[in-house]
């Protein structure tokens, strides 16, 4: 029975996890920022070290972006020489992005710092409620290699702190 003293709207779950995914961000932010690195920026990274060049509507789709912001972190990224964009051969009005030796060298020293916030994060939530957010996100950031490209090796082989899909059944 709600609680007549307060609003039934105070316990919005929209507003929640917007709130919930700003204090995330910030303790990544805050993680990353040493290695010139912003939450954005090392996703972005992340997602084309591992995936291959992109599409900016595939990175779009990928990473949950509306594609006028990402247009606008891409270019960022793009002037910091983290990443190259080019004309996609196939469809001259759209670009592709791809991670460039400096991008892999800041993801690379980044890592850490990102695998240290991430673990904290995780002891912080618990698994149970990080599985709740990959079952809601659609599962964790599996992208396939796209067509004519090799997969990316791994960064390092450190213990990895990104939980698997497999790890997430879809009616747990």
């Amino acid at each position: 029975m709600p609680d007549p003293s307060r609003p039934e709207t105070t316990l919005c779950l929209c507003l929640a996890a917007r709130r919930a995914a700003r204090a995330i961000t910030r303790e990544f932010d805050r993680a990353l920022r040493r290695h010139g690195l912003r939450a954005t920026q090392f996703s972005l990274l992340s997602a084309l070290h591992a995936g291959g060049p992109r599409s900016i509507g595939d990175l779009a789709e990928l990473l949950g972006a509306d594609r006028t912001t990402l247009t606008r972190n891409l270019a960022v990224a793009e002037k910091h020489g983290l990443l190259t964009l080019r004309a996609d051969r196939d469809d001259a009005r759209s670009r592709i992005a791809t991670i460039n030796p400096k991008g892999v060298r800041a993801l690379t020293a980044a890592l850490p710092a990102w695998r240290k916030i991430q673990q904290k994060l995780l002891d912080e939530i618990g698994d149970e409620a990080a599985a709740s957010l990959h079952r809601l996100a659609g599962g964790p950031c599996v992208m396939a290699t796209p067509a004519g490209h090799a997969p990316r090796k791994p960064l390092s082989k450190s213990r990895r702190a990104i939980r698997h899909r497999d790890e997430y059944p879809a009616n747990a």
